[in-house]
């Protein structure tokens, strides 16, 4: 569970009623051979992954609230450090909460190192929509030139600290998100594949 009362999406009865041949149990307990990158992943302890590392986030935001209120708004570029900081981490959790909760895509089960990028284009996805004001923040002054600044600087440092991990770990990230697309590209054709054949039996009742 996360700090906030959140429950694991895919617990053992979910897992139980899964017909996915991906999805097994062994001793370790139940495990997956993930979407991306065909690795075997144990369930509870990806989940654990999660937990610990929402943990270390609220820690790290606890102390940038405290360091934003302390700080007097004279001093611009070292507020806008902190709130660039401040965003990255609250995409993070933003994250966690939703792939720690998700109990209906197996996809949102998959190695620490694949939920790191995951979370990396994520933060670039956002960082990009804030440049063209596409949504808002409440830790984005009126001129954000700072903070978008920042959040360039910063966001892979503060991610792998966060998540303790090497920086290897995201230079992994281009084959993550290659496998993502051809998966995507193969469930296509299957789709298409099943509307075509739905139609041709369709025509022959007709």
């Amino acid at each position: 569970m996360l700090s906030n009362g959140l429950e694991r999406g895919f617990t053992e009865g979910v897992l139980k009623r899964i017909k996915d041949p991906r999805v097994g149990k062994d001793a370790g307990g139940y495990f997956i051979y993930t979407t991306s990158e065909n690795i075997k992943v144990y369930i509870d302890s990806y989940y654990e992954f999660l937990e610990k590392t929402e943990k270390r986030a609220l820690e790290e935001l606890g102390n940038l609230n405290k360091k934003i209120a302390a700080t007097s708004e004279d001093y611009e570029e070292t507020l806008a450090f902190y709130r660039a900081k401040k965003i990255i981490i609250g995409q993070l959790l933003k994250n966690i909460y939703h792939y720690y909760t998700d109990s209906v895509s197996t996809t949102s089960l998959m190695t620490p190192w694949c939920f790191g990028t995951v979370v990396l284009e994520k933060v670039e996805i956002y960082r990009d929509k804030l440049s063209k004001g596409l949504v808002r923040d409440e830790d984005i002054p009126e001129y954000p030139f700072y903070v978008l600044q920042y959040i360039d600087e910063i966001y892979k440092k503060t991610l792998l600290d966060i998540f303790e991990f090497p920086e290897k770990a995201f230079s992994m990230r281009w084959q993550y998100t290659e496998l993502l697309k051809r998966y995507s590209k193969v469930l296509s054709n299957v789709t298409n594949s099943l509307q075509n054949v739905l139609m041709m039996i369709k025509s022959y009742g007709r």
